[in-house]
């Protein structure tokens, strides 16, 4: 299978079209390593990530400032005045991944966070996006031992997401449990949590059809 042939992506010519006459132009991501665009490879797959195969369906010039290993706060300290200062009309915001992660899940803190990046975009007049996680157990990965805790944790933290993107006049692509990709080990590149290229060309089908959704909202 290969992107051309795979139901589950559009490929660049389909994307772009898509997306045909799309106001969005400056595009800013904001994030941790699913913002910088972690992966392995995956044959018949362009090597991209799921943000720069967005870019390239609208065409739009765009600031990536996605670092790996960053918990809700540092993206927050580090990311939202260059961001802000890029004037994008559209940002992507993908916070919580690291935090859910730690010993200790701090929910209300990643929620502050992630309210705090996604209020200063949209009053600075930017469109939001947040994106809800792939929940790994559900393709059978991440130690037997601790798969009930990431899944309670990966539902939290995409509820969290939805809560605050609609709080804020945001949107959010989920990825949930019953995504015709999520029970897929597949789409999950070597490391059993980012995933390969070719999970980013599905993230990235599933959050173009939720922009094309809402245009008529934003036109």
């Amino acid at each position: 299978m290969t992107e051309h042939t795979d139901p589950l992506v559009l490929d660049a010519a389909a994307a772009s079209a898509l997306l045909a006459g799309a106001p969005w132009k400056r595009l800013a991501v904001l994030g941790d390593s699913i913002a910088a665009g972690v992966r392995d490879p995956a044959p018949g797959y362009r090597d991209l990530s799921w943000t720069d195969r967005i870019a390239e369906a609208l065409d739009a010039d765009v600031l990536n400032l996605g670092r790996r290993d960053l918990l809700a706060a540092e993206i927050r300290a580090t990311q939202l005045a260059p961001a802000l200062a890029f004037a994008p009309d559209l940002a992507i915001v993908t916070a919580g991944g690291n935090d859910m992660l730690r010993r200790e899940f701090d929910e209300d803190g990643v929620r502050r966070e992630l309210t705090a990046l996604v209020a200063a975009l949209r009053d600075a007049g930017a469109d939001v996006v947040t994106i809800g996680l792939f929940d790994i157990t559900a393709a059978g990965l991440g130690h037997a031992r601790f798969r009930d805790v990431i899944a309670a944790r990966t539902a939290a933290l995409n509820a969290v997401a939805e809560q605050v993107a609609a709080e804020h006049g945001a949107w959010h692509v989920p990825h949930p449990p019953d995504h015709p990709a999520a029970g897929d080990p597949g789409i999950f590149s070597a490391d059993g949590l980012h995933l390969n290229a070719r999970g980013h060309a599905i993230a990235a089908t599933t959050t173009l059809h939720a922009l094309a959704a809402a245009l008529p909202a934003r036109g």
